[in-house]
């Protein structure tokens, strides 16, 4: 059994439990009173490469990540740093996270906020809303085509945003069949947990102009990140690099974050 394959097993059981605790019907209540509207496909077309920012516990590859900080001193960081927008990883059982996360983080600052998860049922689209998201990510690996299809069209339908994440040129095939409009290109095999950064070279070309694309995983250095903005690529997901910073702010404005510049004087 693959690593994936075991956080999907362990989430199918973590939904049943969290659908008992919280019906349905509750969340779609919450939706009605939503809080304000933070685009997030938009904030990663500006100029330059966007770099959304993530706050991950652990890992499955790389075990504990940042021991003792809140996620609110982490995310105010970022914030300041120029990061365009925050993911918040939510899986509790490989990596530690949870919806408070989410909701601790959605506090503490203005920016648009990803619910970075293992999306497989309609019932976690209401549940990422609810709690504070502007968009969400389905992972190809994970899902039946038809599965994806359904859950990108639930979420679109109460206007949160979709990051569908691929791996190869058959999962993007799968992204492109339901027309989806960002693009994350994994770097990371979620087979095994290895990372080539050269996955997003190999892909890109594939992708038809008018998408936004996103790089994830493997981003350590200010060069890679401008070798991605050459190539087109529109945005980046970093967050090991940035969680094991002794100063998340700084770690961010050395990856060169177009907005992270301190404005000239009049």
């Amino acid at each position: 059994m693959s690593v994936l394959d075991r956080i999907l097993g362990d989430t199918r059981e973590e939904v049943e439990r969290r659908r008992r605790d919280v019906p349905l019907a509750s969340l779609e209540q919450a939706l009605a009173v939503r809080g304000d509207e933070r685009p997030f496909s938009e904030a990663l077309t500006r100029p330059g490469v966007s770099i959304i920012a993530e706050h991950k516990r652990r890992s499955p590859s790389a075990g504990a990540i940042r021991e003792g900080s809140s996620v609110a001193d982490v995310v105010c960081a970022y914030e300041r740093g120029g990061a365009v927008a925050l993911s918040i990883l939510t899986e509790p059982h490989h990596f530690g996270g949870s919806l408070d996360d989410l909701r601790d983080a959605r506090s503490a600052t203005r920016l648009p906020i990803l619910r970075k998860d293992f999306i497989i049922d309609p019932y976690q689209v209401y549940e990422s809303a609810a709690t504070g998201a502007d968009a969400i990510l389905l992972i190809v690996a994970a899902l039946e085509q038809r599965d994806l299809a359904r859950l990108y069209e639930e979420a679109r339908a109460i206007d949160l945003d979709v990051l569908v994440e691929v791996h190869d040129e058959e999962e993007l095939d799968a992204a492109l069949e339901i027309d989806a409009d960002v693009i994350g290109i994994n770097n990371r095999d979620l087979g095994d947990f290895s990372v080539d950064l050269n996955r997003t070279f190999d892909l890109l070309s594939d992708v038809p102009a008018g998408k936004t694309v996103v790089s994830e995983s493997g981003i350590d250095s200010r060069d890679a990140v401008e070798e991605l903005e050459r190539i087109g690529v529109d945005a980046v997901l970093v967050g090991e690099l940035l969680m094991r910073a002794p100063d998340p702010e700084e770690a961010l404005r050395s990856l060169g974050s177009p907005f992270s510049e301190p404005e000239a004087p009049l």
